[in-house]
């Protein structure tokens, strides 16, 4: 080979290794925008229907990240847990794979310890107390806590009142739910706070609960109205009760590691989106939350008033016990909130 060949030859090698290159620069830049040219596109997970005001909340927030950002940043949504669970989808955000999801703040407590405050019973006084702690400094700080884990909260959504229901017996008294095999969410608070009011608390991920209903795998669950009428658990479960034992917030979280690598104008529209999306999320809530009970009503289901004072005096001992320092701080702070 002459030495014109040769550099000929080298050249073109060059240019292909310049070329790929190229190649594998564009291909991440398109993966990191979702395929889309020009658009940033941030996955959200989450494990409700379409149907549920907390997805449309997200899809609110969606369409408001859009018209902020001129259609440069976008949020694919996935419900239903085609993602995967609630803890998976956490999972998913510690480690990056997956840019935001929604959780109940229940769930969170496996990570942050703390986060069991929101999940006691008969915490929050009324809808107005709930709204001051979690938009004042309290709720603020919460949505920090999660920071070290790779978790940054940017809002919250309402979750209700959770309330008891059940196939075949109504629980009308504390005194009722003995023996019953009563689903809960994965978090010891709720297990504990189901044990002292003698039930059987039973860990079912939320994707599996009506399955578990209708098989018998559990006699009943506890969760919000629209929660229950969006998953027309009202076709296995005829008695609800509105005891309305907690009020757990949802969470709208995004990876810190997604976070950190967004523009700063970009963590603006993210976070504006989701502010608005939760006052609309709220106002929302209202209105299906009164829908979801007459929903069940037609259905065939007894909604029950009950003497809530009863249940809360179950649970009291349960407060007064409270082994970590920090939620007993926590506890005394939402109770001085006006």
């Amino acid at each position: 080979m002459n030495k014109a060949t040769s550099m000929f030859v080298g050249g073109i090698l060059v240019g292909a290794m310049l070329a790929t290159a190229g190649f594998s620069v564009y291909l991440r830049g398109q993966q990191a925008r979702g395929g889309r040219q020009g658009q940033m596109v941030l996955k959200l997970g989450h494990g409700l229907d379409t149907g549920h005001p907390v997805h449309k909340a997200m899809e609110f927030m969606k369409q408001r990240i859009e018209e902020l950002s001129g259609g440069s940043v976008t949020v694919d949504i996935y419900p239903s847990s085609v993602l995967g669970s609630e803890t998976q989808c956490i999972e998913q955000l510690q480690n990056g794979a997956l840019a935001m999801t929604k959780t109940s703040a229940a769930a969170m407590e496996n990570f942050i310890p703390a986060m069991s405050v929101y999940g006691l019973p008969y915490v929050f006084r009324d809808s107005e107390h709930y709204w001051s702690v979690l938009n004042g400094e309290i709720g603020r700080g919460m949505l920090q806590q999660g920071e070290s884990k790779f978790l940054r909260g940017l809002c919250y959504y309402d979750g209700g009142s959770r309330n008891f229901y059940t196939k075949e017996k109504p629980i009308r008294t504390p005194e009722d739910l003995k023996g019953l095999k009563i689903r809960v969410m994965n978090s010891k608070t709720a297990m504990d706070m189901v044990k002292a009011m003698g039930g059987a608390p039973t860990p079912i991920a939320w994707g599996e609960l009506y399955s578990a209903l209708a098989q018998g795998t559990v006699d009943g669950a506890e969760n919000n109205p629209p929660s229950f009428t969006s998953n027309k658990h009202y076709e296995v479960c005829k008695h609800f009760t509105l005891d309305g034992h907690t009020r757990i917030p949802d969470m709208l979280l995004i990876s810190s590691k997604v976070w950190e690598k967004l523009d700063p104008q970009v963590q603006a529209w993210v976070q504006q989106a989701a502010d608005e999306s939760s006052e609309f999320q709220r106002e929302l809530w209202k209105k299906e939350t009164v829908v979801a009970l007459e929903k069940a009503k037609e259905e065939g289901v007894e909604v029950y008033e009950v003497d809530t004072a009863a249940f809360a005096a179950r649970v009291a001992p349960m407060l007064a016990e409270i082994p970590n320092p920090e939620v007993r701080a926590l506890l005394k702070q939402i109770s001085e909130v006006k």
